[in-house]
């Protein structure tokens, strides 16, 4: 997520920074990153001059003193309020005092996350989707003590990365997991039961409903991992069963089982096309 970010930010001319603090998870970045440029470059959406102005206004760093000029910082590492607190803890120090930031999450409230800031006005989410450069939209998240003016300028960077901003209040799951979570886990527990098949209940939505893809290959690629966090922070929050994570989820989950990215989920996938995500 982390890259694609980085890549909408840069094709749109602004100077990006991506901060990664172990060294081998950085230089995964940068080739996905690489990757992901040459793909547009291939498939005719982006010149090869572009591409090379894009890579070139993108640096990489082990060090986090190096976002300390930066005017928004968009966090996007793994779904732990724990990890993340610290982390916004660490940026509301180090910034300016106009400077935003942003998580990226799908599910922790904002205002957990701002309260371990000094600036809380500052603090919003960011939801982008995935893949970041082909999905149009990001959720603005509003925390309760974020300011009208911090909405406001983020709202104008979303527009000017070519995203379609949708302002929510700060509720766990925000406006899409709100719906989509029942909806997956309700194919989760279909297919747990022995309801019907894994292709069926995928072909039932995507031939009898136009949807894209089924519930069970959207949640492989999606990532397992990231669902049962999603799952969690609804269910801890509204205690209502249809947000509960079903048993299988789990048992796929601590057996290493994520989805596409591992190479196995609900569906199993080669191994080339399962790259790891950030």
């Amino acid at each position: 997520m982390g890259s694609g970010i980085a890549e909408c930010a840069a094709k749109a001319g602004f100077d990006t920074t991506i901060y990664e603090p172990f060294p081998e998870a950085l230089e995964r970045s940068r080739s996905r990153l690489e990757e992901s440029v040459g793909r547009a470059v291939r498939n005719g959406k982006l010149e090869a001059a572009a591409a090379d102005d894009l890579l070139g206004r993108i640096a990489h760093t082990s060090d986090i003193g190096d976002l300390a000029g930066s005017g928004l910082v968009i966090e996007a590492v793994t779904e732990d309020p724990q990890i993340k607190g610290t982390l916004f803890q660490e940026l509301d120090r180090m910034l300016a005092p106009d400077a935003l930031i942003a998580s990226n999450t799908s599910s922790i409230p904002i205002a957990q996350l701002a309260s371990w800031t000094q600036h809380r006005d500052r603090v919003l989410g960011l939801h982008f989707f995935s893949p970041v450069p082909v999905m149009k939209l990001v959720e603005v998240v509003v925390g309760i003590e974020t300011s009208e003016e911090t909405v406001v300028r983020a709202e104008a960077f979303a527009a000017e990365i070519g995203k379609h901003s949708i302002r929510t209040k700060d509720r766990s799951g925000f406006i899409v997991n709100m719906l989509l979570v029942p909806y997956l886990m309700a194919g989760v527990r279909m297919y747990e039961e022995g309801f019907a098949s894994r292709e069926d209940i995928d072909d039932g939505m995507r031939l009898g409903c136009g949807h894209p893809m089924g519930p069970l290959t959207l949640c492989d690629m999606i990532g397992l991992d990231v669902l049962y966090a999603v799952c969690d922070s609804l269910y801890d929050e509204f205690k209502q069963p249809e947000y509960a994570p079903p048993p299988l989820l789990k048992r796929l989950v601590v057996s290493g089982h994520h989805g596409r990215k591992t190479g196995r989920g609900f569906y199993e996938y080669a191994k080339e096309a399962a790259p790891a995500k950030a």
